[in-house]
């Protein structure tokens, strides 16, 4: 009966060593170990009949003559600092542990010496294999002595052919899986332990702040919450989190709502924070009482230092009463002395994780309400306001970002100091793109700056402004899920989320022609049509349901001047849609040809787009845009105002044909071999038709950007 060894193809560091291992063992005598894979991210790297205890070991046991004889103790050595030193992802703890290694292979064939691998190469060489970070670092040899070792034993098959191996084997597994499953293209894995999740039972909530418009990063929070609440057949409730009246306003309010609609998001209920002012007041005054919370006058910058160095406040001792006294009598009145105050749950000073350094629960805000007007002069800070508010609401799952995982102590000190019931929470990774910003503070400053039109700007992240620059709801619907509930924190290229939206659009959009630098052509013939006639054609050849448009067919046309440049005299080109035509004769001002429809357009090197040159075409302005930020992330201490692209806004003039005048505002199209394009507004003021370009996920717009 064979040994069973389990490997988890998803652990943070595959058991390359064991599965070397077995291979070694199973060459000197077959099938000794049976090898299978798991793609539970929960199981052990490895395990043997059961066990997770020295796998390694206990398989190099099954044929000690596979390996060269070494000490256990030196064996146990290096197997540990491999699994506890080499996998580590961070480069200044890795280098170190390699210079020791490329130290003890100075002037060694083997990690142990001798004339073969022993164990202990096996360890080693397993976990620099299951680490991202080494790959490099042998190839340009970073440490001499470690590369030629590595990739001395890479020509092992045991060594070398392991990833192979387990490449072929978790595709056969996810094969075996998905047998008879239908492919959900777009669609990530949303198979995550929603812990204690019963059905019928799940409640989880949306709590946007009303001091901004939705962005891309919200939608995806929003879409989460209302996935799992479906999944489960539970509920989704849309909480407005308006407890900074400074920030926050109607306007606001209303189009969050607006914009969840258009995503498909409307919740089984709609609440606010400040429903729930007077039960959250009761709760500070009930944690004041119980020696929790204490009232803190200490100015913002020492204070800010004091919890920075973990030193305690000069107030942290107050009496209850004196406490009791600033909270229900100056802060709650908002006079002069209550304004100095905030108040601070008592929980650790000197805590390793700093959020449960007395983090500030309450303060003063003079600034009338949206909702409750000057009823209150003191507010709950979100991270008082959160946990009460979830747990009085039924909510069972906290979905929130992952920026937030070092709050979450802080999330359950707070339900347990209140006797509250417990919520559980589970993080997400949230939307990050390159060169883009997210935080409605510095939107605000942009628009502000005048820096953009408003928050429904092309060059905004906003629901409104990405649906303003041709994204469709459904491709943004269709990206948010194939990201899924990961964790996985990544700077992500907007191409991405334009490839979905073009899967969405390019089959319904209309087909029209555009000209850039109108450039005259005479086309003669007995196929030329000596009066102008139209024809009707279809908007979409591949789908007859988008309808027909007017095509004029003249003796008189333009083309690109762009196209005409590159045009010769006595080339047969093709004028698409029509047919070929034969040039003969060409100036700096026209060209003349002659129509030969009977032309094989596959023999062609030119296929170009046209127009009638006829009063029928309508001016249009073509308009790109660039990122506002020309740097791809901000890093820690960078102000994003020195990152700003000085040019973001590109246009371009052109003809278009007839048909765009039947067109409305928000409607795509393409213009054949230009790109796709969102009618943003119509001619006023002698001002002609908008067309934005909507990116198409790979190229470069070659018509309104930048030069």
């Amino acid at each position: 009966m064979s040994t069973k060894l389990i490997l988890s193809g998803k652990a943070q560091a595959v058991a390359y060593g064991e599965l070397i291992a077995a291979r070694i063992v199973n060459n000197s005598s077959a099938n000794a170990v049976d090898i299978s894979f798991v793609e539970d991210k929960k199981a052990a790297p490895a395990t043997l009949d059961g066990s997770s205890d020295d796998v390694l070991a206990k398989i190099v046991a099954l044929s000690p003559s596979s390996f060269a004889s070494a000490s256990k103790e030196d064996v146990a050595h290096w197997t540990k600092l491999a699994q506890e030193k080499l996998v580590v992802k961070n480069f200044q703890q890795l280098a170190q542990t390699l210079e020791i290694l490329d130290a003890q292979l100075n002037l060694r064939s083997f990690v142990l010496g001798g004339l073969n691998f022993s164990a202990a190469d096996v360890a080693v060489w397993g976990a620099l294999r299951s680490n991202g970070m080494v790959g490099s670092i042998i190839k340009n040899k970073v440490y001499v002595n470690v590369s030629r070792w590595y990739s001395f034993l890479e020509l092992e098959p045991a060594f070398g052919e392991s990833h192979e191996f387990l490449t072929k084997s978790l595709q056969e597994l996810k094969k075996a899986a998905n047998a008879g499953k239908k492919k959900e293209s777009h669609k990530a894995n949303f198979e995550i332990d929603l812990q204690d999740a019963k059905m019928g039972e799940v409640v989880t909530r949306f709590p946007p702040e009303p001091s901004g418009y939705l962005h891309i990063g919200h939608a995806k929070a929003a879409i989460l919450n209302q996935y799992f609440a479906q999944a489960y057949k539970g509920k989704l409730i849309i909480r407005f989190d308006d407890t900074n009246p400074s920030k926050e306003k109607e306007e606001f309010e209303e189009s969050i709502i607006e914009d969840l609609a258009l995503l498909g998001i409307k919740g089984d209920r709609v609440t606010h924070s400040s429903d729930y002012f007077q039960e959250m007041y009761d709760y500070c005054i009930q944690m004041i009482k119980e020696g929790k919370a204490y009232c803190d006058d200490t100015p913002t910058e020492k204070m800010r230092e004091e919890r920075m160095e973990g030193e305690p406040s000069a107030r942290r001792n107050r009496s209850v009463e004196e406490n009791l006294k600033i909270f229900t009598e100056d802060m709650t009145n908002g006079t002069e002395e209550g304004l100095k105050n905030c108040v601070r749950a008592k929980i650790d000073y000197k805590a390793l994780n700093k959020t449960l350094r007395d983090p500030v629960i309450y303060r003063c805000n003079l600034t009338p309400h949206h909702i409750t007007g000057d009823k209150w002069k003191v507010y709950p800070t979100y991270d008082f306001c959160v946990p009460i508010v979830d747990s009085l609401e039924g909510v069972t799952h906290a979905l929130r970002t992952i920026e937030y995982r070092d709050r979450n102590a802080q999330y359950e000190w707070m339900l347990d100091a209140l006797k509250l019931r417990h919520v559980h929470i589970w993080d997400f990774a949230r939307v990050n793109f390159v060169r883009t910003l997210l935080s409605k503070r510095k939107l605000q400053w942009m628009v502000d700056k005048g820096l953009v039109s408003n928050w429904d700007d092309p060059r905004f992240p906003t629901v409104r402004g990405v649906r303003r620059r041709g994204m469709s709801i459904e491709g943004l619907r269709n990206f948010v899920l194939s990201q899924g509930p990961s964790r996985n924190v990544i700077n992500l290229e907007w191409n991405l989320i334009w490839a979905f939206n073009k899967k969405v659009i390019d089959p319904t959009a209309p087909r029209h022609t555009a000209v850039v630098n109108p450039f005259k052509v005479h086309l003669e013939g007995s196929e030329v049509p000596q009066t102008d006639k139209i024809e009707m054609k279809p908007k979409h050849k591949k789908n007859p349901d988008v309808g027909e448009k007017k095509v004029v067919f003249s003796k008189n046309i333009i083309i690109d001047k762009e196209d005409a440049d590159v045009l010769e005299e006595g080339e047969e080109f093709t004028l698409m849609d029509w047919g070929n035509a034969i040039i003969t004769k060409k100036d700096a001002n026209s060209i003349t040809a002659k129509l030969h429809l009977e032309g094989d357009f596959k023999k062609t090197k030119h296929k170009i787009t046209w127009l009638a040159d006829t009063k029928d075409v309508v001016s249009v302005d073509l308009v790109d845009f660039d990122h506002l930020l020309n740097k791809d992330r901000i890093e820690e201490g960078e102000s994003f105002e020195d990152f700003l692209t000085e040019k973001t806004e590109f246009h371009t003039s052109a003809i278009a044909d007839l048909n765009v005048k039947d067109m409305k505002i928000g409607d795509f199209i393409q213009f054949e071999r230009k790109g796709y394009y969102r009618l943003d507004s119509l001619p006023k003021n002698g001002n002609p038709y908008v067309f934005f370009t909507i990116p198409d996920g790979k190229a470069v717009n070659k018509y309104g950007a930048k030069k």
